[in-house]
């Protein structure tokens, strides 16, 4: 069975994100035609985790299964609010804490919550070059949402199409090549114990 992780950066509860990710999902899920093993990770409860990963560089048993769940997953879909006309410090300071390669040739979905349209692009000129750094493979549409697009036949459209454009992706993906290879670096770093003992 192949893996969904969805990482949704909303700061409330519920939040206008938080329903994106589940629109995209749902759709994704739907279009890939089988079962998809789904992770979800909700950045609002790791925010603390993720500031003491920052200044010790040392990751909670929580934030360790998500960083793993993205590490393994075949696709990932990224959700985040706009903030100051970019992504917020939570939804960056998460994919800065991933080990390096961890999005190496994943397929993701970008999508993006704000207020007003007046930040549609915020997914072509901050999500995708962060998702290029990352070596991911960004499906073309990404999904922008401002409040009053919830509801409307537009919204519907587009994320039926970037959900089409994951499960193609997914579908021409392995299985088991990120979890055989992640599963092979694990082993190869040994027990913690271990390595403070040198």
């Amino acid at each position: 069975m192949k893996s969904l992780v969805v990482v949704s950066a909303g700061l409330s509860a519920p939040s206008s994100t938080s329903l994106l990710a589940k629109l995209l999902t749902d759709a994704t899920v739907a279009a890939a035609g089988h079962d998809l093993e789904v992770v979800h990770v909700e950045l609002r409860p790791l925010a603390h985790a993720l500031t003491d990963h920052l200044l010790t560089g040392f990751a909670s048993a929580e934030l360790a299964r998500a960083q793993q769940a993205v590490a393994r997953a075949d696709a990932v879909i990224a959700v985040k609010p706009v903030f100051s006309a970019s992504y917020s410090g939570l939804f960056k300071t998460f994919f800065d804490v991933l080990e390096q390669g961890a999005l190496d040739g994943t397929p993701v979905l970008l999508g993006a919550t704000a207020g007003t349209a007046r930040h549609s692009l915020v997914i072509e000129h901050a999500l995708r070059p962060l998702m290029a750094y990352l070596h991911a493979v960004p499906v073309p549409t990404g999904v922008f949402a401002a409040s009053e697009d919830f509801g409307g036949r537009d919204l519907e459209v587009r994320v039926k199409r970037a959900a089409g454009e994951l499960a193609t992706l997914l579908a021409s993906r392995p299985a088991t090549a990120r979890l055989d290879q992640f599963d092979r670096d694990l082993a190869a770093m040994g027990s913690f114990e271990d390595l403070l003992n040198g």
